[in-house]
């Protein structure tokens, strides 16, 4: 029998074929972690153990799981329309999530261009800010600045911005043309802070240094996550976002802000851009907008960005890109359900109610064996460990392992714990989450 003819049922399902992301393969299959159904604030092993999602899934779960009315919104959508064209033609839906999300956003931020994932959001970004200083005349601006640490998914565009070692190192030079800002954290003086730290805001001043290194009339664009997420949690210092933005109106620059993690009440506003009260020139987001449901993501563009475009024939395409997927219909319906569950529950600005109850929760592991610092800001921290001389990153890993084992679902980035959980999350449920972490630690060496 040819394996075009073979039976589905009959190929083994071993582990074998599938090659998990970002994931210690070997070390995975010898005792993997499968999750077989969510419901709510829970993860359910092939066992039926409940499994308190302490990670929002990948910071993405923020309504919980299997929310009736995304899962209704979906069905019918893939019973109505299942797939248009997503070149010179669209569907409904999409504006009206466009119009949507537009509202949430800050100032005059109020056009949307769809994609699927943050990687593509971010490269999205980047490719617009390119395009908009071409066609307002000043294609001399190529230059884009990332900051250390950062994390802007893993196309090429991303991990070119990005400052993360790891996720760069294997891939060769990617951009041309490409800059760091230094990253903002300082353990010596910000260890232990709830919130943003007090120290830090001169660090934007860095931008001024390479602006004279490269003339601001090379560089396109400034990228930054207002609050580094992946990379361990990293809160802005009190008033860096607000002179990074007053620099780039200095110097003509674009401020690009990654909310891929910070968007849709992660830190207790809309976006992280209302909490600081900064408007960037573009919005990247993707995860909250479908709750994790259906792969989604986009950029929030200012009027004027926009306006640039439209200019020339009407017959002319404006900026010759997209994907296949942008828009998709499913992805749509399970976006408006989404937020309209935000705004009938009040999600998005439940994390500020529950901000005083969380740090001082997750502040309460301060002291437990080989915790070094503590950063907790909205409804998210990291718990920084200290490393293991002969195996950075080992130590992180198995709490994160044991913390699994006994009930808790959250990420490790190296010697870093990060928890992020659903918006809907209880005080007992946060409690329940630091007494399964706070275990973990002091059963680990």
């Amino acid at each position: 029998m040819s394996l075009a003819t073979r039976p589905v049922a009959s190929v083994p399902n071993d582990l074998e074929a599938f090659w998990v992301p970002f994931t210690p393969n070997r070390a995975f299959k010898k005792a993997p972690r499968l999750i077989v159904r969510a419901k709510d604030m829970h993860y359910y092993t092939v066992d039926g153990k409940a499994v308190i999602d302490g990670s929002a899934g990948m910071w993405c779960c923020n309504a919980g799981h299997n929310r009736p009315p995304i899962v209704a919104a979906i069905q019918q959508q893939a019973g109505e329309l299942d797939y248009p064209p997503a070149f010179q033609f669209s569907h409904p839906k999409a504006f009206e999530l466009a119009s949507r999300i537009a509202a949430l956003a800050p100032g005059d931020l109020d056009h949307v261009f769809f994609c699927n994932s943050g990687s593509e959001a971010v490269d999205t970004a980047l490719k617009i800010a390119l395009a908009y200083n071409n066609v307002r005349g000043e294609a001399s601006r190529v230059r884009m600045i990332g900051r250390e640490r950062g994390y802007h998914g893993v196309g090429f565009g991303g991990i070119s911005v990005g400052g993360i070692v790891a996720n760069r190192k294997m891939f060769g030079t990617a951009l041309g043309g490409v800059d760091h800002l230094p990253h903002t954290y300082n353990r010596e003086q910000q260890a232990f802070t709830k919130g943003e730290p007090e120290w830090g805001a001169h660090l934007a001043d860095d931008l001024d240094r390479l602006v004279a290194l490269h003339d601001a009339s090379t560089i396109a664009a400034v990228i930054v996550e207002p609050m580094s997420g992946s990379t361990g949690v990293l809160p802005p210092p009190k008033g860096y976002l607000q002179r990074l933005r007053a620099i780039c109106d200095k110097h003509g620059i674009l401020l690009i802000f990654d909310e891929v993690i910070t968007g849709f009440g992660r830190l207790g506003t809309a976006f992280a851009a209302e909490r600081y009260g900064v408007i960037p020139d573009m919005i990247t987001f993707a995860k909250g907008v479908t709750s994790g449901t259906v792969p989604m993501a986009g950029v929030i563009m200012r009027k004027g960005i926009y306006d640039t475009f439209m200019r020339g024939p009407e017959h002319v395409i404006e900026l010759f890109h997209g994907y296949t997927y942008s828009a998709h219909p499913v992805a749509c319906a399970a976006g408006i359900a989404t937020l309209e569950i935000y705004q009938k529950e009040g999600l998005l600005t439940r994390g500020a109610a529950l901000t005083d109850h969380w740090q001082d929760a997750m502040h309460s592991l301060r002291g437990l064996p080989n915790v070094i610092d503590i950063r907790a800001i909205g409804l998210v921290a990291g718990v920084e460990l200290s490393s293991r001389p002969d195996a950075v990153g080992s130590r992180g890993y198995d709490v994160m392992v044991d913390c699994f084992n006994h009930g808790l679902v959250l990420r490790n980035s190296g010697d870093a714990l990060a928890l992020s959980p659903p918006l809907i999350v209880e005080r007992t449920q946060i409690d329940e989450m630091v007494s399964i972490l706070g275990d973990a630690l002091k059963r680990v060496a």
